[in-house]
């Protein structure tokens, strides 16, 4: 399985942007972490229509596109955290301290259209 991938969110011009990010496949859904300031967790409180694709480390689209929801968990994101450290281990960490100063950390959860 792939260990990333491409998250396409919306702007309010309905303009896509794609951001390779590291995800956490649970009971058909994927989970992401991201910030609260960064701009895919903005653009997601505006519209919860998203896309994912697997994709390489630098963002390469390596499949096809899934369509679903995109919702801002902040009650998931101890848990996310968790499955995000186990799968990812030591770089999950790094990560998480890298990217301080940015808001706080909060889960995404991706439910995919049927």
């Amino acid at each position: 399985m792939d260990r990333h991938i491409l998250l396409e969110t919306y702007r309010r011009d309905g303009r896509a942007v794609r951001t390779p990010v590291w995800f956490v496949p649970r009971g058909g859904d994927m989970y992401v972490i991201t910030r609260d300031m960064t701009g895919k967790a903005k653009r997601l409180r505006h519209s919860k229509r998203a896309r994912f694709a697997p994709c390489s480390f630098r963002g390469t689209q390596r499949g096809e596109w899934t369509r679903c929801t995109a919702t801002l968990e902040p009650g998931m994101t101890g848990q996310v955290m968790s499955w995000r450290n186990q799968r990812y281990g030591m770089f999950s960490r790094l990560a998480a301290v890298a990217s301080r100063g940015r808001g706080e950390i909060i889960a995404v959860r991706l439910v995919p259209e049927s």
